[in-house]
């Protein structure tokens, strides 16, 4: 097991999986990838991430349902949580900051504001 902190990445699309995955690597962070929301709900039940970086738009559970269950659960109730969706309009936006997301990017997303979005909420979190 890695003592780095990790960031589990939720994202249906493999590509776009390992390139936000990359990107957490370059903060210096373990990438842990989950392509839908059950495999994203038992991977942080198991071993608990530093920070989740989640899309909406999954092939089983909506990552709205993803960010409620994670904030009910006690061992990732604190975990920070950075949603990364094409869904932009300000609904979306405020069902997000209703769910109990930290931040909501959207797609296209700038690398360096998803680096420092990550970086400062680990870093917030672990202090």
């Amino acid at each position: 097991m890695s003592s780095k902190a990790s960031v589990l990445v939720v994202e249906d699309d493999r590509e776009i999986n390992a390139l936000v995955g990359a990107y957490a690597q370059l903060c210096g962070f373990e990438y842990r990838a989950a392509l839908d929301g059950t495999t994203a709900l038992n991977e942080a039940s198991q071993r608990p991430p530093a920070a989740v970086v989640l899309d909406l738009m999954l092939p089983d559970l909506d990552g709205f349902e993803v960010c409620r269950r994670l904030r009910r659960d006690q061992r990732t109730h604190h975990t920070p949580i950075i949603i990364l969706t094409a869904l932009s309009d300000a609904k979306d936006r405020q069902l997000g900051r209703d769910c109990g997301a930290d931040e909501y990017l959207t797609k296209p997303f700038d690398p360096d504001l998803l680096m420092k979005t990550l970086s400062e909420h680990v870093r917030r979190e672990q202090a």
